[in-house]
């Protein structure tokens, strides 16, 4: 045996066990007597204890490390919902622009739905006008189209309104915003509360779904642990980065007299448009001449170099772009911008009242490759139903329409080509298979050039015009009325080649005789429905050159060079600041062309209405003749037809005889030419419609019109000195013609001015033939 103490003999200590020194007996052998005794059987501790204990240690070894390495992750999800919970992640800023952004969104939604309204309604009064132009108008009809413009003007109206304030919105305070972060959150924690109240008694009624779960959680918090979140504030949403939710630009405060930090004098001061080389330069040009002219300009955007200059879109803080127009404004920028006398156009924009687009011109904006010649039409080889291409606009886009239905005044000065643009839509109507073209024109030859295309031709004669106003308006608009009952076409003429359409043109409106313009305006009137339709010309577009305010009533409307108050006329007041700028085209001289066919429209079927200039392609005369005797040699359409069916053959026979023989019968057989001074007192009475009396006061403005340098001498005289004066030249004039008129006593006005009573003159006319 060995000793105890002996290195042999020696043991380590188990890692889980205790070391224990015992000696070995053998106690078959004597020996000395034991100093101690064994512990009793009940205080020896079980080796199944130890084993407890040795799992028991190990089980809280694992337990250590696996919380180690979720526990972290788990801490940190509530972290993060605790985060979310709070709105946390949202700085203030953000926060402030979602309260802004609300009132923001509202109104946008109130301004598109304005302009939705607008659009509706314009879609709609559209597809009205245009079944008025096509199928006529009933009583009920007219009043609908006019309810419908009323409403349109008033929902214009509010739109200009609405879209001429900015939005500008109430800043909320801190406190607010520190409300609407504790509003966030209790609606999370509302929403989340059922969650939690559902959770809670399924745990506790089914355990099994906690151990499901457990792996799932396990797995999240190891993940989280490893890959922390980051609770910090997000950057601000890019819906959110919007202008109008910035907060208000603090401007700092300036000393008297010295200039902004960021604009010297030097940064602001204009130059002309000519020194711009690149869109940038060209809208900083423009800019620049707008603040000049102290417009509240807002931005110059969509800068486009064109053929003919710059054009550019422009925005208003406060104003309205139609004081552009304001001559001063306009002359100004003209300076500025070293442009042609007519070279700023400014179409305001309908869908925004705050922005226009401005067009500076360079240089002519109708070039030859642009402009293009007039392309060739056959004989018989369309319908007046079509539209045809009669020129184009100076941004490109064509000038095309229909001449069906279309009452058309055209208004410019001598030399503004008002004839070519009568002989271009002329050319068009001799092309057709469905139509006739008439040709009336008290001082000249008109749409002549065209030769045996033409149908009929009543020029430089008043009695062989009046007698066709007639024929039309007395004899054929009553019999296409009885003819289009007893067909069953409603209330229009169904034109064909069988039953043409007439399209009269009549050059030099103004120059009619006072019974011509009394005929030719009731035509106007009642000609449509029966596919008669008129195409006016004249130099002047105002009442007492017409002989009624009837330009205004008219479809369509086109205007060349001419004077302002025939664009106010016929357009209305505000067509200037709307930038319909006649008054700024320049006629052509014997040796320019200047704007000749150029020109503004209104009312042109499939045309938008904007001011926008139109060249019109010039039909030279030697063109209209070729072309006008290959279409005579093919044919016209014949008009027999229908007036044989309406016993008009022998009427139309007639008056075609009357044309060719040069004179007409007048209307008492024979009658000898009246003195002027009867001539012009009876077509005083004709254009006030033959009342029963005209006093002086009222004589007198037809009297001057005539002749203002003969009948105007008195004006700045007091009235009654006026109209003894005037009294006293038309006695002398009577005289001197021999004619048997006195004047009388109006006994039927207050005061019994002097004055002639229609029968009176009637008489005197008698007595005369």
């Amino acid at each position: 045996m060995q000793h105890p103490h002996d290195p042999a003999d020696s043991t380590e200590l188990a890692p889980y066990g205790e070391l224990v020194f015992a000696e070995i007996v053998d106690e078959d052998e004597p020996g000395p007597q034991r100093e101690t005794q064994d512990p009793p059987a009940d205080e020896r501790v079980p080796r199944s204890w130890t084993t407890a204990r040795h799992v028991a240690h190990c089980a809280r070894t694992a337990a250590a490390a696996i919380a180690g390495q979720i526990l972290p992750g788990l801490r940190n999800a509530l972290s993060a919902a605790r985060h979310w919970l709070r709105v946390g992640y949202m700085s203030d800023d953000e926060i402030r622009r979602r309260i802004v952004n609300r009132p923001l969104e509202a109104d946008r939604a109130r301004r598109e739905d304005a302009l939705t309204a607008v659009r509706r309604l314009e879609k709609k009064l559209q597809r009205r006008l245009e079944d008025a132009a096509a199928y006529g108008l009933e009583a009920a009809e007219k009043q609908a189209i006019r309810d419908l413009s009323r409403e349109l003007r008033r929902r214009r109206s509010g739109l200009d309104a609405l879209q001429s304030v900015p939005f500008t919105p109430e800043q909320p305070t801190p406190e607010q915003i520190r409300r609407a972060r504790s509003l966030m959150a209790l609606g999370r924690f509302s929403a989340l509360l059922p969650v939690l109240g559902v959770a809670g008694p399924v745990a506790a009624s089914v355990p099994s779904t906690l151990l499901a779960a457990a792996p799932v959680l396990a797995a999240a918090g190891w993940w989280l642990t490893h890959h922390p979140l980051e609770l910090a504030e997000r950057p601000v949403p890019e819906d959110l980065l919007l202008p109008e939710l910035d907060l208000p630009a603090l401007k700092a405060p300036e000393s008297p007299g010295s200039a902004p930090a960021d604009e010297t004098e030097e940064d602001l001061t204009p130059f002309p448009i000519a020194q711009a080389t690149t869109p940038g330069e060209a809208g900083e040009a423009l800019h620049r001449a707008l603040l000049h002219e102290g417009q509240d300009v807002d931005q110059v955007t969509d800068v486009t170099q064109e053929p003919w200059g710059w054009s550019a879109r422009v925005s208003f803080k406060t104003g309205t772009p139609d004081d552009l127009n304001k001559d001063d404004t306009y002359k100004g920028l003209i300076t500025l911008l070293r442009l042609r006398r007519n070279g700023l156009l400014i179409e305001g924009d309908p869908d925004a009242g705050e922005a226009c687009t401005v067009r500076m011109m360079q240089r002519s904006p109708f070039s030859p490759e642009l402009v293009g010649d007039v392309p060739y039409r056959a004989p018989l080889s369309m319908s007046i139903l079509d539209p045809a291409d009669y020129g184009v606009s100076m941004d490109a886009k064509p000038l095309a329409f229909a001449l069906a239905g279309l009452m058309l005044l055209m208004v410019a000065d001598s030399g503004a080509g008002k004839s070519g643009v009568m002989l271009a839509m002329a050319e068009v109507v001799t092309a057709c298979k469905d139509a006739v073209a008439f040709n009336l024109d008290p001082v000249g030859t008109g749409v002549g050039d065209l030769g045996e295309a033409i149908t009929l031709n009543a020029c430089m004669d008043d009695e062989k015009i009046v007698a066709t106003l007639k024929f039309l308006l007395l004899t054929l608009c009553p019999a296409r009325a009885r003819q289009r009952a007893r067909y069953g076409w409603g209330n229009k003429w169904r034109v064909s080649p069988e039953h043409p359409a007439i399209v009269v043109f009549v050059d030099e409106w103004a120059q009619l005789s006072a019974q011509a313009k009394t005929l030719l305006i009731r035509l106007l009137l009642l000609g449509r429905k029966e596919a008669i339709w008129v195409i006016g010309g004249s130099q002047f577009g105002t009442r007492d050159w017409l002989g009624e305010a009837i330009g205004p009533k008219l479809s369509g409307k086109l205007l060349g060079a001419c004077r302002r108050v025939d664009v106010t006329e016929l357009l209305g007041g505000g067509a200037i600041a709307e930038g319909y700028r006649a008054d700024l085209l320049r006629a052509a001289t014997h040796t320019e062309v200047n704007d000749a066919g150029q020109l503004y429209a209104q009312g042109l079927p499939g045309m938008p209405d904007r001011p926008v200039r139109y060249q019109v392609r010039e039909v030279t005369a030697q063109y209209a003749a070729r072309i006008g005797a290959e279409r005579a040699a093919a044919g016209r359409p014949d008009l027999t037809f229908t007036l044989d069916e309406a016993g008009l053959l022998d009427a139309w026979h007639e008056l075609l005889e009357l044309l060719d023989s040069g004179t007409a019968a007048a209307e008492q057989g024979g009658a000898e030419p009246l003195p002027g001074i009867v001539r012009i007192l009876r077509e005083a009475f004709t254009l006030e419609h033959d009342p029963a009396y005209l006093t002086y006061d009222q004589l007198h403005s037809h009297l001057r019109r005539h002749d203002a340098d003969r009948w105007g001498r008195w004006d700045d005289k007091t009235d009654i000195d006026r109209l003894r004066e005037l009294g006293k030249a038309l006695r002398r004039e009577l005289d001197a013609s021999q004619v048997e008129l006195s004047s009388e006593r109006i006994r039927e006005l207050d005061g019994s001015p002097r004055g002639l009573y229609l029968s009176a003159l009637k008489e005197a006319i008698e007595a005369l033939s």
